[in-house]
């Protein structure tokens, strides 16, 4: 058992823009976060749509570790994922349900490392984040979540 914590939130309208911090993002149950590029189909990936890519988490210790081991200074806006967390075992997640703040959440599967943050940072960062490129998952109970929210298993 594990109580993590939210730590950043982010969201982007298009594909290739930055993306914008925020204090808070709602959550809308089986579509996405609003005003995010994948519930407005302006994604990357939009053009291969896929349920479980609603919301995206990702570890800050993957952050830490990239720096440690390879040398690679990524910070939280960089990863593209939505919600950066602390003290949350991502890759056991997959398959489950847990809560992020007040929200339901099911984690499909663990997101890939893609090239086209390479292309976007100028960072060869694709290699160092395999296995560890954060978590995709399915909105099952929408609502508010905000920095410093906690992240349980349900």
């Amino acid at each position: 058992m594990f109580s993590g914590e939210v730590l950043h939130l982010h969201v982007c309208p298009r594909a290739f823009l930055p993306m914008q911090s925020r204090q808070e993002i709602t959550l809308v149950a089986g579509k996405g976060i609003e005003g995010d590029r994948y519930m407005l189909e302006t994604g990357f990936y939009s053009d291969k749509p896929e349920i479980g890519r609603q919301i995206t988490l990702f570890e800050i210790e993957t952050l830490a570790a990239l720096k440690r081991d390879f040398d690679i200074e990524l910070a939280p806006e960089e990863h593209r994922r939505n919600v950066t967390v602390k003290d949350v075992p991502l890759n056991h997640l997959v398959n489950r349900q847990f809560r992020l703040g007040s929200c339901l959440l099911e984690a499909t599967r663990l997101s890939f490392p893609c090239k086209h943050l390479d292309e976007i940072t100028g960072k060869d960062a694709f290699d160092s984040l395999v296995h560890r490129s954060g978590l995709n998952c399915m909105i099952l109970e929408g609502g508010t979540v905000r920095v410093g929210d906690t992240v349980t298993p349900v």
